[in-house]
C-alpha cells in the first residue's frame, strides 16, 4: 500500500511541477533556472544517498538513473547560468 502513496505523490508532484513551470513568463525561465541550482545539487546528494543503501539490482538501477538525471540537471543549470553570465558582459575590447 506504501508504494501506491509515494507513485500517487510522484504523479502529483509531477503535475504540480508542470503547472507551476508553465506559467512562469520565459524571460524568467534563465534566472529561475541558475536561481535554482542549489536545489539540483540537494537532488544530486539525495540520490546518491538513496544509491548508497539500495540492496537489489532493481533499486541500484534505479539509484544510477537518478544520480545521472541529477548530475546532468545540476550540470545543465550551471552551464545555462554562465550562458546567461556572458550575455551581461561588456564587449568594450571587441569592434
Amino acid at each position: 500500500m506504501e508504494g501506491f502513496i509515494a507513485i500517487y505523490i510522484f504523479i502529483l508532484a509531477g503535475f504540480v511541477g508542470y503547472e507551476v513551470i508553465s506559467k512562469v513568463p520565459v524571460i524568467l525561465h534563465t534566472p529561475l533556472m541558475s536561481g535554482s541550482n542549489f536545489v539540483h545539487g540537494i537532488v544530486l546528494v539525495g540520490a546518491m544517498v538513496v544509491l548508497g543503501q539500495a540492496e537489489g539490482f532493481m533499486e541500484q538501477l534505479i539509484g544510477f538513473i537518478a544520480v545521472v538525471l541529477a548530475a546532468g540537471n545540476a550540470v545543465g543549470g550551471y552551464v545555462v547560468t554562465e550562458r546567461m553570465l556572458e550575455m551581461f558582459k561588456s564587449s568594450k575590447g571587441e569592434k
